[in-house]
């Protein structure tokens, strides 16, 4: 794992590039090195965490065996060998000088070029090229977003790199907040790809790859190498194989993802929440080790946050070498300060704290650790698919504008309807604050179509127009559509988090985490392999009887017990209601401010005003709304 960084301008220099991989050293503290071509004006930078071959024949950047290409790559590339038997076989293999994934690309390019390389590869990456006879610089990303790259254009000079913060070494890096993206972050919590926080500076976007053969020409249009929507729609049509069949490729796939992310020369481990994702990935693990595998969890001493006991269980049960923390409450309200620099982009997932904590204790024992991300996504795990399909069946069935009306009551009167509700619903109808809820249904009322109901649903602000000043920007969405006579809802709300929750959120804040502390983190779930065969699976194997992932549940009685991790499905939050309350009251009454707010003038203070005062007088919660804005104004004020 390591942090990418260079720059396409006047005046390419060694030193300024090397000051501006300094700024990403959290990403590779093992080694750092610089390549330019002064007559091109291009630098790239790279910092090193060392994993495969520890030697200086793993450095980068590097050159291919012909000289035509250079490489700075971020991530990892598991199949690495594989390739390099190809090449073999072929009588096409260079003389080898060490066993790195990094000399396997540099020859791989050189042979098949960069989209054939590309293709043949099972990894996470993200890769700069600079290919010497025609200057042409190649930028590309792993299919599933697991690593990041950035770039754009500050007056004449090209930026690209890992982070953004990278480029604020260069004297050219002067950028512009992007009032459409501070909009969009509201509304989804993050800001999706291909947005960045800055105009002009962009996201590549998963499995994408953009050629630039001039840095002064406006940006080309990046072209995808694979593509989820087709895998999904491929999927869907041969759903009617024998799931039994599908169910034992799978299970020999997930063995292949777990034991090729096992290939390590440094020590190794997995975090461990218990669940059921974290529990396969650890039991997988397990079954394919010599010795007992290292796995890692925080506790909280909030019992709703607490997922310690479970996770000391399943340990105990695989036989693992388990580390636990538990976390103070004062441990995360001291990172809250940190998070702006940590995350880079204003970025609110909450979770975000609990999976810093948990890589930075993993850290200071092993320096790869697996993960359990991507289960829901793939396997239907969220509850919002099953409550998501139960409502939206229940709604389509009045007509929009009764719809309507039903949800400008809701908006206008939450207060007395809630109380209604409580005085005549028995206790197995009652719903916990169901004042704060009502809003949000209605809301989800007022929408015409599926895809924009569950893009609602999805959204924290739902109007961020009304709130962000000068934003030109409407509610809308850059997923695809998935058709066919078997495609489901449930399907599509799958497809339509694939491409954006997961590598938006959920993968942009393993990454962020984990690089922070030097850790690197690899995700079996996202094997493009394992993704392909998923999609394959019949939906009862997903979502049945309102409970979801069933076919892992099924792998993982091969080997835990189902008691140890059969219960209601708990996320990794913290307490941001309390906190708001109690600890961060004042730092979040400075930073929401009407004086403040107003001169910085990107917001407008009526509402969030408005939603503080409630808030703190305890009428509503709107904790996880003004958690947005407060990440934005701690970003604001740690950027400016």
């Amino acid at each position: 794992m390591c942090g990418i960084v260079g720059y396409w301008g006047p005046n390419a220099e060694s030193g300024l590039v090397e000051r501006m991989a300094a700024r990403i050293a959290h990403r590779g503290p093992d080694g750092s090195g610089s390549w330019i071509d002064p007559a091109a004006g291009i630098a790239v930078g790279h910092r090193r965490l060392a994993i495969l071959d520890l030697s200086s024949a793993g450095a980068q950047p590097m050159t291919s065996p012909c000289g035509d290409y250079v490489v700075a790559f971020n991530g990892e590339i598991y199949n690495h060998l594989d390739i390099r038997c190809e090449m073999e076989q072929g009588g096409q293999a260079p003389r080898w000088r060490g066993h790195s994934d990094t000399e396997t690309l540099a020859a791989a390019l050189g042979l098949w070029g960069v989209r054939g390389a590309l293709e043949r590869t099972n990894g996470m990456f993200a890769l700069a090229i600079w290919r010497r006879s025609t200057r042409t610089l190649t930028l590309a990303r792993d299919r599933m977003g697991e690593k990041p790259l950035y770039y754009g254009r500050c007056g004449s000079t090209l930026f690209f790199g890992s982070e953004l913060k990278a480029f604020g070494a260069h004297p050219d890096w002067h950028p512009e907040i992007d009032r459409d993206s501070v909009a969009s972050f509201l509304q989804y919590n993050y800001v999706p790809a291909p947005r960045s926080i800055y105009r002009g500076v962009f996201k590549l976007s998963p499995a994408h790859l953009v050629e630039i053969s001039d840095p002064l020409a406006p940006l080309p249009t990046s072209v995808a190498y694979w593509d989820i929507a087709s895998v999904a729609r491929a999927g869907l049509a041969i759903r009617h194989e024998h799931p039994a069949d599908i169910e034992h490729r799978l299970h020999d796939l997930l063995r292949s993802s777990v034991r090729i992310r096992m290939a390590a020369d440094v020590p190794l481990g997995a975090f461990l929440s218990g669940g059921i994702d974290s529990t396969l990935i650890a039991a997988l693990m397990q079954a394919q080790s010599g010795s007992p595998v290292r796995t890692f969890t925080v506790g909280f001493a909030e019992t709703a946050y607490n997922e310690a006991e479970h996770a000391r269980a399943v340990a105990s049960h695989l036989g693992t070498d388990h580390t636990e923390l538990t976390v103070t409450p004062e441990d995360a309200l001291a990172l809250v300060p940190q998070l702006p620099a940590i995350w880079d982009e204003p970025f609110a997932d909450s979770s975000q704290i609990p999976t810093f904590l948990l890589s930075k204790l993993t850290r200071e024992h092993v320096t790869v650790s697996l993960s359990g991300d991507g289960g829901d996504e793939l396997f239907g795990g969220y509850t919002r698919y099953v409550d998501g399909l139960r409502t939206w069946r229940l709604l389509s069935r009045l007509p929009l504008p009764a719809r309507r009306i039903l949800a400008e009551a809701m908006s206008r009167f939450p207060g007395p309807i809630s109380a209604v509700a409580e005085s005549v619903l028995p206790a197995r109808l009652k719903v916990t604050h169901l004042a704060d809820r009502l809003p949000k249904l209605a809301q989800v009322m007022r929408v015409a179509s599926e895809r924009d109901y569950y893009r609602s649903l999805v959204s924290h602000w739902r109007e961020p127009e009304s709130v962000v000043i000068g934003t030109r920007r409407q509610m809308g969405g850059s997923s695809a559509e998935l058709g066919g006579p078997g495609a489901t809802m449930v399907d599509r709300m799958m497809l339509t988090d694939m491409q954006t929750y997961l590598p938006d959120d959920i993968l942009v804040k393993v990454d962020r985490a984990s690089m922070a502390v030097s850790l690197e983190a690899r995700v079996p779930f996202l094997d493009h392999r394992v993704v392909e065969e998923a999609w394959k699976l019949p939906p009862e194997w997903k979502l049945r009887d309102n409970t979801g992932k069933r076919v892992l549940r099924s792998l993982l009685d091969r080997y835990v017990p189902r008691e140890l991790v059969e219960r209601p499905k708990m996320g990794f939050g913290v307490p941001i209601e309390h906190w708001l309350g109690g600890p961060l009251r004042d730092w979040a009454e400075d930073l929401l401010s009407e004086e403040r707010l107003r001169r910085e003038g990107f917001l407008d203070p009526a509402p969030i005003r408005a939603l503080w005062n409630e808030h703190k007088q305890g009428r509503r919660r709107w904790h996880y709304l003004l958690w947005d804005v407060l990440m934005f104004e701690a970003w604001l004020d740690s950027h400016a």
